[in-house]
């Protein structure tokens, strides 16, 4: 054999082993790896190929990748799931959070904060579900899904959400059904009468569309609003929501803290057993220290941490989601108890088991987080604080396979 054919060969048998030895597009190395779903809290290395999880393991070469993301000292988990965000935003007048300006578009506040998947709470009603889809889920990156309003109209405040002539069970459930893809379930908001056609009309559409409920409960009467022991035993699923549960409203509803003695209801724990969902939905005015606090010391945890996203809880206490996971740390809830409330526990309860793992062959939506020491001040809508030496800082957040936010250029290479 000549020398051309020689170093032809030797050319060929590299490449050939460079090619097969790039097994993988991504590797994310040395992290703390968070995963609930699997009960993983270790150090491990999640490989990526094709959008998927590949391999999770204590050790993958780093010559099986083409790219290599450094995660020694940071926390990954799976991508966050915010169940309870607004994100129909548009330019319509007297729309508020349905196509309306107090929204916001998913990309500029999802990622940056480890956020892959958000769930619109309600802004959307039936009648304008397809503008939604054109007009936010097509275009965004961000996963987006949607609770819809048994409102027709959707979530666009006053008196639009006091017509039950527009609370419509068959008519949402069937859209709801045409389109599983996009809605999981149907949202209760608003209502300021003493009486419980919206919760009757909207589980009526969970049961036609085999979907869950989620309810912004409160606001019928100051002197004597509906019952939540009622709500949860009598008119709630098991499966069904309850979002803002640590909030007062300076008691234009129930409370899961008596008001007067400041101890937990003595029932709220029994409906948490029978499979009520207590979401948190953070919000401009729906959390309260004085609540959260001794919910949590008398064993009543969040099923799931959300944060009611919208432009004035954003610019109040709320911040984003990792400021709502960092005030649950701060008040005693452990890391991965925080971390299955933000990823695999809300994807039950909206019925995407395919999200919130890292399991092999799962969508590598994927979150890496920092936790950082110093001395910070967490607020409530009233004024109280809660110091805190710990605060979760997003580095760097995978979607299906691709780098979506870098904070500080780690998948730069």
């Amino acid at each position: 054999m000549n020398l051309k054919y020689r170093l032809l060969l030797i050319v060929m048998v590299f490449t050939c082993s460079l090619v097969s030895a790039q097994t993988y597009d991504m590797l994310i190395k040395g992290g703390r790896l968070i995963d609930p779903k699997n009960n993983i809290d270790a150090t491990m290395d999640i490989a990526i190929k094709d959008g998927k999880v590949a391999k999770v393991a204590k050790s993958i070469s780093e010559k099986e990748a083409g790219k290599v993301i450094a995660a020694q000292g940071l926390v990954v988990t799976p991508g966050l799931i915010d169940i309870h965000g607004h994100v129909f935003h548009g330019t319509e007048p007297n729309h508020y959070l349905s196509d309306g300006l107090t929204a916001l578009p998913p990309d500029g506040f999802t990622f940056r904060v480890g956020v892959t998947t958000i769930v619109d709470c309600g802004g959307v009603g039936w009648k304008n579900f397809d503008t939604f889809k054109k007009n936010v889920i097509d275009v965004s990156k961000t996963r987006v899904l949607s609770f819809m309003n048994i409102v027709g109209e959707g979530m666009r405040g006053g008196a639009w959400e006091q017509n039950t002539g527009d609370m419509d069970a068959k008519l949402s459930g069937m859209v709801a059904k045409q389109n599983k893809k996009y809605i999981v379930g149907f949202k209760v908001a608003h209502y300021g009468s003493r009486d419980w056609i919206p919760i009757d009309r909207a589980v009526e559409a969970g049961r036609i569309a085999d979907m869950p409920v989620i309810v912004d409960f409160g606001g019928s009467n100051e002197f004597d609003p509906l019952s939540i022991k009622e709500l949860f035993f009598e008119r709630l699923r098991p499966g069904d929501i309850y979002t803002h549960t640590y909030a007062e409203l300076n008691g234009a509803r129930e409370t899961v803290i008596n008001r007067k003695s400041r101890e937990l209801e003595p029932f709220i724990l029994d409906a948490q057993k029978r499979g009520i969902i207590f979401d948190v939905g953070y919000g401009g005015a729906s959390f309260e220290f004085k609540q959260a606090i001794p919910a949590l010391a008398a064993g009543l945890y969040p099923n799931t941490i959300s944060t009611d996203l919208h432009t004035g809880s954003m610019n109040a206490a709320m911040k984003d989601q990792l400021n709502v996971m960092t005030t649950f740390l701060a008040m005693g809830m452990e890391l991965p108890d925080v971390i299955e409330a933000s990823t695999w526990k809300p994807a039950q309860v909206i019925q995407r088991v395919e999200l919130g793992h890292l399991s092999e062959g799962a969508i590598a939506d994927i979150s890496i987080l920092n936790i950082r020491d110093g001395e910070f001040t967490l607020w409530d809508r009233t004024g109280q604080k809660v110091p805190t030496n710990h605060k979760l800082e997003c580095e760097l957040t995978v979607k299906d396979g691709r780098v979506v936010y870098d904070l500080n250029g780690r998948s730069i290479q």
